[in-house]
């Protein structure tokens, strides 16, 4: 797909977290700044994505504070050093949107339910989910994307199930070609 012929500021880019922007722990969560590592080139992509998206969302399930192994103030923290970073290098993200909760509650809106996005939509009304990109490393990201209608991007060489409308092996071979 030729992203630079269609992508402006009507779109949204909707990213997941760990994996995407940040070093996926095996089978461990990122619970404090010390264990947040940018994955090269993120904070690069960040500032492309600020120049070619109206808006950037960062959708993230966080089921370690539902485990009780982190609280969102934990969560909250590494986000602002995250949010820090990523303005420091003239990035942007409006906005963060945090599912704590376990898969097992009921009613919970963890991807791949679509509600985090309908969150961002009431917050931005002038979010249009099929001028979005959903990017993400996991079946739940890319089932989250379909779920609402928006295209999809994998990054990473996780097995998924799910076809993607396009994949990279990082977040920024995907800027690269926004260029």
């Amino acid at each position: 797909m030729d992203w630079n012929r269609i992508i402006d500021k009507s779109w949204t880019l909707f990213l997941d977290r760990d994996g995407v922007i940040n070093t996926r722990l095996v089978d461990d969560y990122v619970k404090n700044i010390n264990e947040f590592q940018f994955i090269p080139g993120v904070l690069e992509a960040f500032k492309i994505f600020a120049q070619k998206f109206g808006r950037v969302i960062i959708v993230s399930n966080q089921q370690g504070v539902g485990k009780g192994l982190m609280t969102m103030s934990d969560v909250e923290h590494v986000h602002d050093y995250m949010l820090q970073e990523i303005a420091s290098q003239k990035g942007r993200v409006d906005k963060i949107y945090v599912c704590p909760q376990l898969k097992s509650d009921p009613d919970n809106f963890r991807k791949p339910s679509p509600r985090m996005a309908y969150m961002a939509q009431h917050d931005f009304p002038e979010i249009d989910l099929e001028k979005s990109i959903m990017v993400g490393d996991m079946n739940s990201d890319l089932e989250f994307g379909k779920n609402c209608g928006m295209y999809t991007v994998l990054v990473g060489n996780e097995p998924v199930k799910i076809k993607p409308d396009a994949k990279y092996n990082t977040l920024f071979d995907f800027a690269k070609i926004l260029k």
